[in-house]
């Protein structure tokens, strides 16, 4: 595979890297054909739609969290089309009925509200339910925390109001590993299994990194067969970030270099605006070639170029000093990226790149006044 080369790369630019989106997809495609599960891409977490026609050579659809997820999902992926929503509005629901194959709702009056439209429009449906499990330490990703919002709990659940549904989903992982599921399906079973003979299908939700390093995949396979086998039921998966896991870099360049206590690389990208999960989660990305704060020769905080005070990505080290003109780039930054960029303060949105598996950059998209100005008014 022909190195990146940023010599090549405007900036900011997220590049995807195609040769190792492939080989993320052909992992998946190995645990599809071993377990009999699918899965399907949570358009949430990674939505570049001009690499759908590789994606569907391995994927089995899209899920989609709104209506304009499915539209993209229907127009531009073409395969099964599967929507949750916490909550449904009437305005939507006759173009959603038109659009997926699988419709879940977050509630019993959800369900009873929509109930004879969907049955109506012949869509599968099911229910989101809440294992009641507590896998994800952060809790503003923790689908499962002690007051959330998503999912049915076994407290407020109605097997009384089951004829239709032919489904259930659970969603209760981050980032997690094939033992954070082992448990979760433990969960999953006690609390809802005497229902699954009614299903047709179960879909594990998303969070199943099962493209990092270290991943036991060989679990993986072995927990979607066992469980179908078990019960009988399709078994669907649905990850986001998995499937751009360490596809992709984003590269910025210095723009000048202050000093104030601390010497301040700024930069023309943004941790508020570009790198959001950087101050949600919070957490410190990669630069290639950096250390910590002082382990390196010349240490900098690397600043970002909106007016927020707390946009700061953090404290690096590099062996030389920093130089305006001088390119970063930042790792792994293609899941949970550009799907929740802003153009706060109207900073433009990086552009989007492919870096071909032939080595040729091929530029995708950039972004100019008129993406900032068309989403004011």
């Amino acid at each position: 595979m022909p190195e990146l080369d940023i010599s090549q790369i405007p900036t900011p630019c997220y590049v995807l890297e195609e040769a190792k989106l492939l080989a993320n997809l052909e992992l998946m495609q190995r645990v599809q054909a071993e377990s009999g599960g699918q899965i399907i891409l949570a358009l949430k977490g990674f939505a570049m739609w001009s690499t759908f026609p590789l994606v569907r050579q391995y994927l089995q659809g899209c899920t989609a969290s709104s209506l304009n997820e499915a539209l993209l999902a229907s127009e531009e992926f073409g395969r099964q089309v599967h929507v949750y929503c916490p909550a449904y509005t009437d305005a939507e629901m006759p173009r959603l009925l038109e659009l997926a194959d699988h419709l879940i709702f977050n509630s019993f009056s959800q369900w009873a509200r929509f109930k004879d439209q969907a049955l109506a429009a012949g869509v599968s449906c099911g229910l989101r339910v809440n294992p009641q499990v507590c896998e994800v330490t952060t809790d503003m990703y923790n689908p499962c925390g002690t007051t959330s919002r998503l999912g049915i709990t076994p407290d407020e659940f109605h097997p009384e109001l089951l004829d239709g549904i032919e489904g259930l989903h659970f969603h209760a992982l981050c980032e997690s590993g094939t033992d954070s599921l082992e448990r979760t399906l433990t969960a999953f079973e006690q609390r809802f299994g005497a229902y699954l003979p009614q299903m047709k299908w179960v879909n594990f939700g998303g969070g199943h990194l099962m493209t990092r390093e270290g991943y036991d995949v060989e679990l993986l396979i072995r927990l979607i067969r066992d469980f179908r086998e078990r019960h009988g039921v399709k078994v669907y998966l649905e990850p986001g970030g998995a499937v751009a896991w360490r596809t992709g870099v984003l590269v910025a360049s210095v723009l000048d270099v202050v000093r104030n206590n601390v010497a301040i690389a700024m930069l023309d990208t943004s941790a508020a605006a570009h790198m959001p999960d950087v101050l949600e989660m919070p957490y410190r990305p990669r630069v290639t070639g950096s250390g910590q704060p002082g382990e390196k020769a010349h240490s900098y905080r690397l600043g970002g170029n909106t007016c927020l005070a707390g946009d700061v990505v953090g404290d690096y080290s590099f062996d030389e000093p920093l130089q305006v003109g001088d390119k970063l780039v930042f790792e792994d930054m293609i899941h949970y990226t550009f799907v929740k960029n802003t153009t706060f303060n109207g900073v433009n949105l990086p552009a989007l790149a492919i870096w071909t598996r032939e080595g040729e950059l091929k530029l995708v998209r950039q972004f100019g006044y008129q993406d900032f100005k068309s989403r004011l008014s």
